[in-house]
């Protein structure tokens, strides 16, 4: 048996690692991943098998902290996926509920995307579905054209009747039949 193995304690070995400290653990994995909720953090702490009473208090001291703040966490997710994904406010709002942000909270982090700013967005993304076609030949190939362009927006939470104006004016700007 070398001195190493000696020194240690048999009983330590067995013992279970302290909830509090596998929690944290976890919570501070998650968060450097990428910004995260409370209750995604709460979740994955279930998942884990924390108890719940640890978890709540790990996750208070972490808000206490600010290191989880549901509040800048929607207004963060808002900013990036109404940028990269063009999501109108719709769709953004139901994947903040969906993350466990209250109504309210959501309501805020929202108010940073103007009218202006969601429909330039819905423009940009039926112009850049265009590009390369080239004029439709007849009125029901435009047709066509304008339902699957007005689907994709409403798939990205915009409104349906102004899904298809805004493809109605981009096709006519654009000269189509």
């Amino acid at each position: 048996m070398t001195a190493s193995n000696r020194t240690r304690d048999p009983a330590a070995l067995d013992a279970e690692p302290d909830p509090a400290s596998v929690a944290r653990a976890i919570v501070l994995r998650q968060l450097t991943n990428s910004p995260k909720s409370r209750l995604q953090l709460a979740r994955k702490l279930a998942e884990r098998n924390v108890p719940e009473d640890v978890a709540e208090a790990v996750l208070d001291r972490f808000e206490e902290v600010r290191l989880v703040d549901d509040a800048e966490f929607a207004d963060a997710w808002v900013r990036s996926r109404s940028q990269s994904r063009k999501l109108a406010r719709g769709a953004l709002k139901r994947e903040l509920a969906e993350k466990g942000i209250d109504s309210e909270t959501a309501s805020q982090a929202l108010e940073q995307i103007t009218d202006e700013a969601e429909e330039s967005a819905a423009r940009e993304l039926v112009m850049r579905k265009l590009r390369g076609s080239g004029p439709f030949e007849d009125r029901s190939e435009r047709d066509k054209a304008t339902r699957r362009l007005a689907s994709m927006l409403a798939r990205k939470g915009y409104n349906p009747s102004a899904a298809f104006r805004i493809v109605a004016e981009v096709l006519d700007s654009a000269g189509d039949p």
